[in-house]
Formats: structure tokens, sequence, C-alpha cells
């Protein structure tokens, strides 16, 4: 039932139905406001009346954060870093704002300011855990936001992919130079995301239950987007593996991602090579995969891509080993095509045909 009254200069309206939020509103005019209460009194009969927005002006950015943070992100692979991301991002002032006043222009003034501390991909990161944590309120809590800000705002555009390969002797001096490293496991692991193209994580992980030596290949039961995958191993990886076995229980490898960045950082000093990551390996391996002859899907079994357009990514041929390629048994010497005939040449010389006729 509708309850319509006059207060000072307004007629104010307010709309009362059983199972759903009263709402009001104020006119000018008594007219108008009858004709808005009949309009509500029928959505709400049709269960069309929207939620009340009433609860943007009492939840703020952060409460939701932290929800979001103990409801969704525990229960994610990614949860130690989306969790660090999140709590980042609860120290900022932004937080404090109720959901009513949040905008784009608040998360592009954000962007903004993070892009001149970090890089551009950290960012492009942030701003996915924060628009996920959005889409998820208004998803599935009912949160009555017309839209997504975050969603809304330009995204910062992604660096260049790496193309950083192994150069002539680089293999050589990080194998030296692993000789001398406190941690017995970074030689093995360098040889095996060679031979593997394995990430980080996934050769961490590596049990000797994973092993198949009688078919020359290893599960990954845990992989970067959760789908397991078998690879096949080469006779160098099998080698190094069985070397790992030996003595060992549970993990093959028992050391940290940390521990490796540590000591890969004070490995590539030692072997004086610059600008080389651990993962750039992994792009090594994918692209000695494709200039071996391996065909796309057999590629892609090994890496775990089920995108051809990521494999490319990490696919980093040189030109000049496909232009050997291209010369392998090509003749010395091409044979003589000669010049086409001038046009001008073929009407100035005589007919045959006609001197026959004369």
């Amino acid at each position: 039932m509708a309850t319509i009254r006059k207060r000072e200069s307004k007629w104010q309206v307010q709309v009362r139905r059983k199972g759903s939020t009263p709402v009001s509103r104020s006119f000018l005019s008594r007219k108008d406001a009858a004709e808005w209460a009949r309009q509500t009194e029928a959505l709400i009969d049709r269960r069309g009346l929207p939620p009340d927005a009433r609860i943007l002006d009492s939840l703020t950015l952060g409460q939701l954060v932290v929800r979001y943070r103990d409801s969704v992100v525990v229960a994610k692979r990614s949860a130690p870093i989306e969790g660090a991301i999140l709590n980042a991002f609860l120290r900022h002032a932004l937080v404090s704002l109720p959901l009513g006043s949040i905008s784009p222009a608040h998360f592009s003034a954000y962007r903004d300011e993070r892009l001149a501390v970090v890089g551009s991909s950290t960012v492009i990161r942030e701003l996915g855990v924060l628009q996920h944590a959005l889409e998820t309120a208004i998803r599935d809590w009912a949160i009555p936001l017309h839209s997504n800000p975050v969603k809304l705002i330009a995204k910062p555009k992604a660096p260049k992919s790496r193309e950083r390969r192994l150069r002539e002797g680089e293999f050589g001096r990080l194998l030296t130079a692993s000789n001398g490293c406190l941690n017995p496991l970074i030689k093995p692991l360098i040889v095996l995301a060679l031979e593997t193209a394995m990430r980080l994580g996934e050769l961490l992980r590596i049990e000797a239950g994973h092993l198949r030596y009688e078919t020359h290949t290893l599960l990954i039961p845990i992989t970067k987007y959760g789908h397991p995958r078998t690879i096949p191993l080469t006779p160098v990886a099998i080698e190094q593996l069985q070397a790992l076995a030996l003595g060992v229980n549970g993990r093959l490898i028992p050391t940290t991602a940390c521990a490796v960045k540590l000591a890969w950082r004070r490995l590539a000093k030692r072997a004086e090579i610059t600008d080389l990551h651990f993962h750039d390996l992994r792009h090594e391996a994918i692209t000695r995969l494709f200039e071996r002859g391996l065909s796309l899907p057999e590629v892609a079994l090994m890496s775990g891509h089920r995108d051809p357009r990521m494999l490319f990514r990490y696919t980093h041929l040189r030109a000049e080993d496909v232009a050997k390629k291209l010369n392998e048994g090509a003749p010395s010497k091409y044979p003589t095509i000669r010049s086409p005939v001038n046009p001008d040449q073929l009407s100035e010389s005589p007919d045959p045909t006609r001197q026959s006729l004369k």
C-alpha cells in the first residue's frame, strides 16, 4: 500500500509490500507522486523492483575487499599472491570510501599512482584482482552496483613479451658457474628446464610417483591453469630425474622458488650473464622443440598451452637459423633465365608469315 503525504513544498510517497524493501521518493506535484506509486506497486508485484541501493552508502570498498579476500581468494591456488595484492591495497585511502561514491575516476587515479612506482604488468595484475572482486560482488552477492568501475577504465599497455634466448656459450657458462652453488639442486633444475619446458613451480612439485620410466613420461598433476598433463621425457631428462630420485622421498627437488631466484641471481653474476631470467629457459626450450621439427600439437603437449597464440609468444625462432634450413640442399647454381623479349622489338621485326604470303 502506498502512503502519500505532503512535507513542506513536496509530496512524499512511501510504498510498502510484504517481502520487499520499503521505497520512498518525493515529488513537486501530488499527481506525479500518485503515478509513481502505481508504477512502483506494479513493479513490486511483478518482482521487478531493483534491490535496495542504500547498502552502497553503508558498505565501504575496504569491507568488500576483505570479504572477497577471506571467502574467495583463500580457495585459489594463487591465494598467497592475490592475498598480498589485496592486503597492500587495503592500506590505500581509497578503501575508506563507500561503494556509492566509487567511480572509474578513482581507479584511474589509482592506476596512474601505481604506474609511477611499479611496472605496467604489475598494475594490470592488481587491477585484474580488484575487477574480479567487484564482479563477484555484483554477480554473487547482489551488491547493486550499476557497473564495475574497474572494468570501465583503460588498462595499461602490456609490456612487450621477452625474446631473450641463450646466446652462444651461455649454457656452458651457466653449468660451470652452477658447480659453485651452495644449493646442489640448481644445476639439475637448469638442465630439466631446458629438456622439459616446464615452469619453475611445476619442476619444484615433481615427485617420484609422477615418473613413468617404462613409458618415458612424467605426470604433472598441478599446473598453472589447473589442467594436469603428461609430457614425454628425453634421455637427458630421465638421467637427471633418476639421479635426483636416489635416496630422496617425496619431492625430487626439495627447495623453494624464492631460494631458486636468489641463487639464480648469484649464478648469473658469476657466469657474467646479463638480462637472463630463469623463466627464459622455458622460452628457449619451447623454441628448441620447434627447431627440432615437432608439430604445434606436440609442442603444446609439452608446454601445456591450450591457445596457440599464447604458445607463439614463447617461440622466438632466429631468422639466421631459418635461413640455414632454407639453404640446406639448395642447388649451387640456378639455371639462367632469359630476359623476356621487348614488345617494341616484336613490332619492328618482320613477320615471316607475311613474307611467305608475298
